[in-house]
């Protein structure tokens, strides 16, 4: 019997590798097989946004149903999911276009649509035509920021984020909807509904604005100081405190933030706005 031999085995089988992946390879073979491995979806960060999408569409169901509690706690947690999506991949580094793009489209959903939808059937719509021109704004608006913010991406400073982030807004209505209900506000007395009106306009043109709002980014969490992990305990007790109240208040005093520190950035000879001014092509001079 005749034994195949191993070194000519070896030999035929590291001349083919040397084929694929040789000088003498064209570069569109090497294009198309790089694009047949780019095609899989990554699992887990996709899975939070869907999860998110999930409690956005819920949200809608139950705000349908007069179910308003329920309306506020699912968009809330899709707004906890939403950033979980986007650490989980850079932590992983499992970060892709159709995670961006699906993000972006679950945002729209989760902090546009559904905020705008709840608070138009829990007390808007007693204004009418201003009631449903009032949650349309805000939807309107939640749109601009998301296509400005897709485009602005290599412009802002990373500390920043331009205008009201939309999750952030969207907290904004749920935790007004969500303290209206559990604290049983007068919904029918005429300042309710136009107190509403107020806060989704405001938060619809807070989203558009240049206002400078804290995003978070720079925070490591791989290794923090002591001092955070105890801070972060305490947030957490106050928060399980009276979850409508604490929430919708920490959030107005972020909604407020940004033009807190306009100002304060205007003070300071800082230009207000977040966008940093881009860089000069190779070989040309920065303006004076």
């Amino acid at each position: 019997m005749q034994f195949p031999n191993p070194k000519r085995r070896k030999f035929r089988f590291g001349k083919r590798a040397k084929a694929l992946t040789g000088p003498d390879v064209h570069p569109q073979t090497l294009a198309a097989t790089q694009a047949r491995r780019s095609r899989g979806i990554y699992l887990l960060p996709n899975a939070f946004t869907t999860a998110a999408l999930f409690a956005a569409f819920y949200a809608i169901v139950q705000g349908m149903g007069d179910n308003f509690e329920a309306a506020a706690i699912g968009i809330f947690a899709a707004m906890v999911l939403d950033g979980m999506d986007g650490r989980v991949a850079r932590l992983t580094g499992t970060q892709s276009p159709f995670g961006e793009q699906l993000d972006s489209l679950a945002d729209m959903v989760s902090f546009g649509v559904a905020p705008a939808l709840v608070m138009y059937e829990f007390v808007l719509h007693g204004l009418g035509r201003w009631g449903w021109l009032a949650a349309f704004t805000y939807c309107a608006c939640a749109a601009f920021r998301l296509a400005r913010f897709n485009t602005n991406l290599g412009v802002v400073d990373k500390r920043f984020f331009q205008g009201l982030p939309s999750p952030a807004a969207g907290a904004l209505m749920a935790g007004f909807v969500w303290l209206a209900v559990d604290n049983k506000l007068p919904i029918k007395e005429a300042w309710m509904p136009w107190t509403a009106f107020a806060l989704s306009i405001y938060a619809g043109l807070t989203m558009v604005s240049s206002a400078p709002f804290w995003s978070g980014k720079n925070l490591a969490l791989k290794s923090v100081p002591f001092w955070v992990m105890v801070a972060l305990l305490i947030v957490i007790v106050v928060i399980s405190a009276d979850p409508p109240i604490t929430l919708f208040g920490l959030f107005c005093l972020y909604g407020l933030s940004g033009y807190g520190l306009w100002i304060w950035r205007r003070a300071k000879g800082l230009p207000g706005s977040p966008v940093a001014k881009p860089a000069p092509p190779d070989g040309a001079q920065p303006p004076h």
